[in-house]
Parts: C-alpha cells; sequence; structure tokens
C-alpha cells in the first residue's frame, strides 16, 4: 500500500528541482548585482585607472611635480568634436587644479552624449582624485552647440609613499564620449493630442 506519503524517489526529485530553481535565482541576482559590485571594487582600488572621488583637496602639496596628459576621443554614431583645452600641464602632487574640455555638435539636429573616462598608468587610478567632474552625466547639444566642461582633480599625496610608483612622471586623464539614444516621441494619429493620464 503506496499510503498519502510520497516514495524516496519523488522526494529527490523535488528536492534535486528546488536546488536547481534556487541555484537559478542565485545567479540571477548575482548577474544583476555584478555590475555595480564591480564598480564599487573599481572605486575604492582604482584598478583599471578608475579614478577616486573627492569632496575636497588634500590639506598639504608636495614639491613632486608630475605631466598631466589630456586625451579626448568619440565614439561612432556620435557626430561631436571633442578636445581638452590644453593637451598637458605640469602639476605638483597634492595641488588641485581645474583643467577645460570643449565640445562641438557638428550635426544639424540636437543630440546627446556621455563621457566615460579613465588614467593612465592603470595603478595610478587608486591616487588620481577628482573633486568635480562632468563623466556619466548627460550632456544634450542643440545643433551647432558649443560647450565648455571642467574638471577639477588632484593627485593624491599618499603617492608619494607607494615605492612602485617612484619613476611615475606622466599621468593620461583620457574621456571618450559615447553616443545616448533618446526616446522616440510617441506619435499621435490624425492630429488628435492624447488626454492626460489615458493611453
Amino acid at each position: 500500500m503506496n499510503g498519502s506519503n510520497p516514495s524516496p524517489q519523488r522526494r529527490r526529485d523535488v528536492m534535486t528541482a528546488a536546488a536547481c530553481g534556487v541555484l537559478v535565482a542565485a545567479m540571477v541576482g548575482a548577474a544583476y548585482a555584478a555590475v555595480p559590485l564591480y564598480d564599487w571594487f573599481c572605486r575604492t582600488t582604482g584598478f583599471g585607472g578608475t579614478t577616486q572621488v573627492a569632496s575636497a583637496g588634500p590639506s598639504h602639496v608636495l614639491d613632486r611635480k608630475l605631466k598631466v596628459r589630456f586625451d579626448a576621443n568619440v565614439a561612432g554614431g556620435l557626430p561631436w568634436r571633442f578636445e581638452p583645452e590644453q593637451t598637458s600641464i605640469e602639476v605638483r602632487v597634492g595641488e588641485v587644479v581645474t583643467v577645460a574640455y570643449r565640445v562641438v555638435n557638428e550635426s544639424a539636429r540636437e543630440t546627446t552624449g556621455v563621457a566615460s573616462y579613465n588614467v593612465s598608468p592603470p595603478t595610478v587610478g587608486g591616487y588620481f582624485s577628482k573633486i568635480n567632474c562632468f563623466c556619466f552625466t548627460d550632456q544634450r547639444l542643440k545643433a551647432g552647440e558649443k560647450r565648455d566642461m571642467t574638471v577639477v582633480f588632484f593627485v593624491d599625496p599618499a603617492l608619494a609613499k607607494d615605492s612602485e610608483q617612484d619613476d611615475l612622471d606622466t599621468i593620461t586623464l583620457s574621456y571618450t564620449m559615447y553616443p545616448v539614444r533618446q526616446p522616440e516621441t510617441p506619435r499621435v494619429e490624425n492630429g488628435a493630442t492624447p488626454a492626460p493620464g489615458r493611453s
């Protein structure tokens, strides 16, 4: 007589299915968490040339000087000219510096772009701190519009305590502008305007 209790094989099947479901859910959750965790890791450690964020400059400036080069690139599909105001400057470690980049929309229509950045060599990312930056903020430019955008940064004096940076004399701050696709305006047939709150 079978009774109401499931067989051992049935219990094993149910347990296996449940374990697989939990595993799939965990993998999906990990996939969604991977990007913010990686971003946090890069910002914390400077991995891959990711710079740091600061609210104020350091309390002291060192005599050691470094050359900081500025690089600007535009990804395909964005009809912009993008360039630094100057290609390089000499800065003292710990000195707060403001530099400008200029962007021009060379198309006959409004377009939107967003900048990402990194510094090289990658090992210096943990010592390169930005107080103000235009990166990761949508920049919408009308046809032919020009815009100057500033970056405020410093090289952390802690760099002088890192023996691996003893031979460092040049840092390159590189930006790339990418196109941002704007949502299409809903089409209204027969010239009618949709009533508020109705689809």
